[in-house]
């Protein structure tokens, strides 16, 4: 075994570890022990996330504890003798709730005023409790739609943002200080701690109310029949409790998947972005002829809806398509409601459809593009909100952002807005996908995929990195016998015109993404997930739909060239 790696084994054997955690050490087999302890699990900029277990490149009690104190020594440089509070919450995994106890107590240890939620519930409501108490940071203990092996830990900002520079780097270079579990401040500060629960519930509720542009709507088309699946998580705390509030008086619940369980019992990956994860509640929508299904991930931030298609078959949308149907809607009822401003704006991100730019363009609404992640719409809202009226943001990853109480995806309040716009739509006797047609065939039908391919272990990101450098130093010359005419590396911060030679700067922060524009206007993006070991590749194009009856054919034409593009890049 490699000696750095038998070192830290040596030190976690002999330190100030439990008897269990010694014990689990030495049962391993020796390749678990060398993953398990081959490097220190990464504090990214989001914070933690990795498979649960003993080591140093694990999620345990141990990890957390010492990513807790570097954060706290942070917020204390940060603010010196001011009064430093922090909230923290939980989802449903296994262990989630030990860890936001312990995160939780090294905070209170030292000296924090800490709020902890009396129990699971959406990540979207730790964003609204920072800013609604007026704290200094917050974390979440989630590891979102990830496999059960998983867990995490997401760090807050005092805006309700995950961190941002120069915030990340600087709380990254403090957790990577600490070097030992002796200088975590473990215990001490439990009178510091304050139970929170169901006053800020009621609150965070009222604001989801509040974001309704068409409550006479859902009056009138009350009995819509809607099936949610929580998959497992915490949207089961939080999602029926609203829709009832929005007037809503028909939904079912998938009541095999309605109990919180980390184990995910019914599903292989709690992803509602799988086809697989939705069959449960795509069955009883199915059983009982309803309008819409909708699923919320495990810390309720990402939605999946389902809907029936124009020969009435079952369907689910990607994110990009729920992402046009949510702007769209808000730019277009608000406009009809006469609550538009003139300066009011939305943020989408360099991987999203840009079907979304063209919608907001037509109807003279700002939109801003910004990189992966909501952390940086929420940065561009905080830089922005002095003249601008941020509406709602979103990425392709079944994510949505409605309304400034928030900085963070709100699976919650998408769910809500979601239902209320398959009643407006039902109210004129059409269905969502009714109204997505009539949007391609407004503002051109742009269409998506994403593929991810999968590098796990030791070597996994050394393949991806080797990946992206060879498209960053030999870029096709051309896809799908299209031209390739532009190339914008945003780890490099330049764009590059590959005709002409021309090359400008990128305005965005630096970011490993790739990106390549070609002559017919395909896009195609390469990115390394950040909290995956994995890379993923987006692919997007788009033409004009000429009516309804020529949807098939042009879809069928569209779906054809991503997967001759696929082939030709050589990733299938």
């Amino acid at each position: 075994m490699d000696h750095s790696i038998q070192d830290k084994v040596s030190v976690w054997l002999s330190g100030n570890y439990d008897e269990a955690t010694k014990h689990a050490i030495n049962g391993l087999q020796p390749d678990e022990l060398a993953d398990s302890f081959y490097r220190n699990l990464e504090f990214g900029t989001g914070g933690l996330r990795g498979i649960m277990g003993v080591g140093t490149n694990r999620m345990n009690k141990y990890t957390v504890g010492m990513a807790t104190q570097g954060f706290a020594n942070y917020l204390k440089k940060t603010y010196g003798k001011e009064p430093v509070s922090v909230v923290i919450g939980h989802d449903s995994r296994n262990n989630s709730r030990f860890f936001a106890e312990t995160t939780a107590g090294v905070f209170a240890a030292n000296g924090f005023q800490v709020y902890l939620f009396e129990a699971l519930r959406p990540t979207p409501e730790l964003s609204f409790a920072i800013r609604k108490l007026g704290c200094k940071a917050g974390v979440v203990c989630t590891a979102s739609h990830n496999p059960k092996e998983y867990n995490g830990y997401k760090a807050y900002w005092n805006d309700g943002g995950q961190l941002v520079p120069p915030h990340d780097k600087n709380v990254i270079k403090e957790v990577e200080a600490i070097t030992s579990v002796d200088e975590v401040n473990w215990t001490g500060g439990e009178a510091n701690i304050t139970l929170i629960g169901r006053d800020m519930d009621e609150a965070y509720i009222n604001m989801v109310k509040s974001l309704s542009v068409y409550p006479e709507v859902i009056q009138a088309q009350h009995d819509l029949s809607i099936v949610y699946t929580p998959i497992h998580g915490t949207g089961i705390t939080l999602v029926p409790e609203v829709l009832s509030r929005f007037g809503f008086t028909n939904v079912h619940i998938v009541e095999a998947q309605a109990t919180p369980d980390g184990n995910f019992p019914t599903v292989g990956y709690p992803n509602p972005e799988e086809s697989e994860t939705m069959a449960m509640g795509l069955v009883m929508a199915k059983s009982i002829n309803a309008d819409i299904l909708l699923g919320t991930d495990p810390d309720a931030d990402r939605v999946g809806i389902g809907v029936k298609n124009h020969k009435g078959e079952w369907v689910l949308m990607n994110g990009n398509q729920t992402a046009v149907l949510a702007f769209a809607y808000l730019i277009e009822a608000r406009k009809a409601k006469g609550v538009a401003k003139p300066n009011d704006m939305v943020i989408s991100t360099i991987v999203t459809t840009a079907m979304i730019n063209e919608v907001a363009k037509q109807n003279g609404v700002a939109c801003y593009n910004v990189l992966t992640g909501f952390k940086w719409i929420a940065e561009l809202i905080k830089e922005k909100e002095a003249n601008e009226n941020y509406v709602i943001g979103g990425e392709e990853s079944f994510g949505l952002m409605i309304g400034n109480e928030i900085r963070d995806k709100d699976a919650v309040s998408a769910v809500a807005l979601l239902c209320e716009m398959a009643a407006y739509e039902k109210a004129k006797g059409k269905s969502l996908f009714d109204k997505m047609i009539e949007l391609y065939m407004q503002y051109g039908f742009y269409y998506e995929q994403l593929i991810s391919i999968t590098k796990k272990g030791m070597n996994g990101q050394k393949e991806i990195a080797a990946m992206m450098e060879g498209f960053r130093t030999t870029p096709p010359a051309s896809i799908d016998g299209s031209g390739v005419v532009e190339m914008l590396d945003y780890e490099m911060q330049t764009g590059k015109n590959l005709l002409s030679g021309e090359t400008w700067q990128l305005q965005l922060p630096k970011s490993n993404v790739l990106q390549f524009i070609t002559a017919d206007g395909s896009k195609i993006s390469a990115r390394p997930s950040g909290t995956e070991p994995k890379i993923k590749f987006y692919f997007s194009v788009h033409t004009t739909l000429a009516s309804k009856e020529a949807y098939d054919d042009t879809y069928a034409g569209l779906d054809q060239k991503i997967q001759r593009i696929i082939k030709d890049m050589s990733l299938a």
